[in-house]
């Protein structure tokens, strides 16, 4: 490959035909290196990101638009689902929380305060069948219930009291893995929702439904975005959880009646 002297070093015929055959492939090897060194580092790129149904009504769906329009070239993927996600293990980059304990080994970021939650009705349901007047009469109504995707265990309705916090079994026509879905037929009249406040003020604004048993109402730790210690300096990342603290939504700053 190489011809020596005492003076140089030279290449062989073979030795500038190896150079000119493989110099394409180095140069990719060096912009590969160079893009594995400011990957993250920049408001470009990909961000992965599993996030419950409810809390993506909550916090995302108002804030995803203006969030991308200021920074057109970060491209968001959302996984929907009510799973406690290994972010590593399935190749995101962050997951949302609500309430719940977070894994010691990742970084955990609260955004909104507490959630309250709610029981609604439309008024056409309840000048049919009447309005309960404590938890237990819910047993003689149509309740839609919720179903989590991950576990499939029925969500619990669950009520403040003189004694403390306790749960009433109710049943009903209806169960959906989707809260919103409960909250739009309780306002079409079918039955009575168990959600959070914050996830149906429209509907309570318009009067679509109406809220039961205030004084009952019980809160729960708000929502969290959580992600692996590597990726505290992710620029993306770092942007989205900047946006999101910087522009709350109702679930960390309205008020209950």
């Amino acid at each position: 490959m190489f011809i020596r002297t005492t003076r140089s070093i030279n290449l062989t015929e073979a030795g500038r035909a190896l150079v000119r055959s493989s110099g394409p492939a180095f140069e990719q090897l060096s912009d590969g290196v160079e893009s594995a060194q400011t990957v993250g580092h920049g408001a470009r790129g990909t961000l992965k990101l599993a996030i419950p149904e409810v809390a993506y009504h909550l916090l995302i769906r108002e804030m995803l638009a203006p969030f991308q329009e200021r920074y057109p070239e970060i491209e968001i993927e959302l996984l929907l689902t009510d799973a406690l996600s290994d972010v590593l293990g399935e190749g995101l980059h962050a997951g949302f929380r609500i309430g719940g304990l977070i894994a010691q080994d990742m970084v955990a970021i609260s955004l909104t305060g507490p959630l309250t939650t709610a029981v609604v009705a439309s008024p056409k349901y309840l000048n049919e069948k009447g309005t309960p007047e404590s938890p237990n009469e819910l047993l003689q109504h149509n309740c839609l219930r919720y179903r989590f995707q991950s576990s499939g265990q029925i969500a619990p309705w669950t009520f403040s009291g003189p004694e403390g916090d306790y749960q009433v079994d109710v049943r009903g026509s209806l169960v959906a893995n989707s809260s919103p879905v409960t909250v739009e037929m309780a306002a079409r009249g079918l039955g009575i929702a168990y959600t959070f406040r914050d996830s149906c003020l429209d509907a309570l604004e318009t009067g679509q439904v109406k809220e039961l048993l205030k004084g009952h109402r019980i809160s729960i730790p708000g929502i969290n975005i959580y992600f692996p210690r590597e990726y505290r300096s992710m620029t993306p990342l770092r942007l989205l959880v900047q946006y999101l603290k910087e522009n709350p939504r109702s679930a960390s700053t309205a008020e209950a009646d």
